[in-house]
């Protein structure tokens, strides 16, 4: 996920991490400063602290050992290639964290590919919600997120407003649901004339659309992440340890 696009506090702090990670002030192996210490030195409140280490260690940067702190493990492998997983971004990150705005939420009847990914009818329905993501002031990726109608009771999807935690994070504390994996699948067609208005592109430039379906251990899906990405704009690229 990118956190070059200034707002939240906790996303500035997250940067600064980061960077003193890269440099060496903060060697692997190392005991990360505790978060009483780093409230003290950004002068910012407990929450911000925690929603930034929370970022920090689930992108690889820092471990938790339990009674004795977090540890920093370095720049991960995957890190210059994160934006290569995209549905895996948006749907485990805060959604304050990228530049954009909410356009549509409703429930909808599904398009094929999504249902067969949910595991529902033909033509049933399932909730959607769905943002424009900008990058530089501009347009970039349109993301579309399905949830089965029975998990969005008594969350916040329904809602306009951004939320200040991943989804994985709002289900689980709403739902007592837990993602366990992501399948993911890429695919290339043209943009119906809406997708081009809204991402500013030629109506004969394909996109690269991205589909994430989020599983629980059993298996079962909890969502499908659609992003669709103007291909004149993007490529993918996947690192990968050979095991």
């Amino acid at each position: 996920m990118s956190l070059e696009s200034v707002p939240p506090k906790y996303a500035q702090l997250v940067q600064a991490l980061q960077r003193r990670i890269e440099s060496g002030d903060y060697p692997p192996g190392s005991l990360l400063p505790s978060e009483n210490q780093l409230i003290n030195e950004f002068g910012v409140s407990r929450p911000t602290v925690v929603a930034a280490l929370r970022v920090l260690r689930e992108q690889g940067w820092i471990e938790s050992q339990q009674g004795k702190g977090r540890f920093v493990r370095g720049r991960p492998v995957t890190a210059p290639v994160e934006r290569s997983r995209p549905g895996q971004a948006y749907l485990t990150s805060p959604e304050t964290a990228s530049d954009g705005e909410v356009v549509e939420v409703a429930a909808l009847a599904v398009p094929q590919r999504i249902a067969t990914l949910l595991g529902i009818a033909p033509k049933g329905k399932a909730f959607l919600r769905r943002r424009l993501i900008s990058r530089d002031g501009e347009p970039a990726e349109i993301v579309s997120v399905w949830v089965p109608l029975e998990l969005t009771e008594g969350t916040d999807l329904t809602s306009a407003d951004l939320l200040a935690e991943g989804l994985g994070e709002h289900l689980r504390s709403r739902k007592g649901v837990r993602f366990d994996h992501i399948v993911q699948q890429v695919t290339a067609r043209m943009p119906t004339p809406e997708e081009a208005k809204r991402l500013g592109v030629p109506k004969n430039t394909p996109l690269l659309g991205v589909y994430a379906a989020v599983r629980d251990a059993a298996g079962q899906t909890l969502a499908v992440a659609e992003v669709l990405l103007p291909a004149d704009r993007h490529e993918l690229e996947d690192v990968y340890p050979i095991g």
